[in-house]
């Protein structure tokens, strides 16, 4: 055994260790440190990145010994860090993290390359990051975030002061309720959510218009009915609404996945212009998956008034387990047939035959998956024929 004295996380730290003891086994096992994460315990993925002196550095392939007098920071010890609130941030709006093995040690690597260097292009970060692996995010939204943050600027030094953390147990972080893992800070109001573009800046956006053969009056006021409209969009639910506010459920299947996300949101509307905006935000605790959104909706007169084109922007943001699922290609054609669904029911309801597809009180949950390979099977149909 030998003795090692060194500061972990700007507390000071002294042990007795076995001299062959890697560094990331002694921050997990002895300081009960487990966001330092081991994976190939090779050097080659990265995933075991911690910061000694400064500098990011393995710690799977660096003895305890060897860190004698050193100073060392793991992920825990970033909290209160600013840079690396906004890497944390970016890497959950852009989507950089799916299973989040890598993360922590992704996030050392990102923070070292914001605070070092100058303006770097694309090329130079994805050279910087080429030391950590990961299996699941295909690297663009990682780059993307990094990039987002260069962007904002050096508004920090590189070097600042650690937060001292206590390392005789494993570490807790606070969640804020968008899911991204910093200290909690005041939420906007819902109006404040609706109509501030800049909080919208990395969100997913959606635009479809559909035909319906009644007028303009008969649709708007149907439209303000806002529990009846939500009972034609598959998988929609409201249970509660006060003429402004509402609270309500959407449940969406992906595969093995059900999801059913509970949340509240505002409702504005103009009738003279004939169009409104649906804002509101919700979350699914199966999946600790949580999702914002704004659906901004007009009428259009068609054929002298006796028709009306709805169109409808959709733009949403989706973080935890379940943002995979917002990035795929085939997200506007599933948005497409789900307004089609939406139409058809919405018609059926003006036309009073029989209301909407679904019974009264029945919220039937959106099989996301089937209506995907639906879309594919048309493609595929179409490609044949041609």
């Amino acid at each position: 055994m030998k003795q090692v004295s060194l500061t972990v996380n700007g507390e000071a730290v002294t042990a007795a260790v076995e001299p062959r003891t890697h560094l990331a086994d002694f921050l997990r096992s002895d300081l009960g440190l487990t966001g330092t994460h081991l994976g190939c315990e090779q050097g080659v993925c990265g995933a075991c990145t911690v910061m000694i002196d400064g500098k990011p550095m393995r710690s799977c392939i660096t003895y305890a010994v060897a860190c004698d007098g050193s100073e060392v920071r793991t992920i825990e010890g970033f909290d209160g860090d600013p840079l690396m609130g906004r890497l944390r941030e970016a890497f959950s709006t852009h989507h950089g993290l799916q299973c989040g093995f890598c993360t922590p040690g992704m996030l050392i690597t990102s923070r070292d390359i914001a605070g070092r260097l100058d303006g770097p292009d694309e090329a130079r970060i994805r050279l910087e990051l080429s030391g950590n692996l990961c299996r699941c995010t295909g690297y663009v939204g990682i780059v993307e975030a990094v990039k987002s943050v260069l962007a904002e600027g050096r508004t920090v030094p590189a070097d600042i002061a650690v937060k001292p953390r206590r390392a005789a147990g494993p570490a807790t972080f606070e969640r804020r309720s968008d899911g991204a893992p910093s200290k909690p800070s005041p939420a906007p109001q819902q109006a404040e959510l609706a109509t501030r573009a800049t909080d919208r800046k990395n969100w997913t956006v959606l635009a479809e218009s559909f035909d319906v053969p009644h007028s303009p009056d008969d649709v708007w006021a149907l439209m303000q009915d806002v529990p009846d409209v939500a009972g034609c969009m598959p998988g929609a639910e409201v249970v509660e609404f006060d003429g402004r506010r509402l609270r309500g459920r959407v449940r969406v299947k992906f595969g093995p996945i059900s999801a059913a996300f509970e949340g509240e949101g505002t409702v504005d509307s103009d009738a003279a212009a004939k169009q409104g905006t649906i804002s509101g935000e919700g979350a699914d605790r199966r999946s600790n998956s949580r999702a914002k959104g704004l659906v901004t909706y007009r009428l259009v007169p068609e054929q002298g008034g006796r028709a009306t084109r709805v169109e409808v922007q959709v733009e949403f943001q989706l973080t935890g387990m379940l943002a995979q699922f917002s990035r795929s290609g085939l997200v506007k054609d599933f948005a497409h047939r789900l307004t089609a669904d939406f139409a058809r029911n919405l018609s059926l309801r003006l036309s009073g035959e029989g209301g909407s597809a679904l019974p009264a009180g029945e919220t039937k949950e959106v099989n996301a998956i089937a209506l995907i390979f639906s879309v594919l099977w048309r493609r595929l149909k179409s490609l044949l024929k041609g």
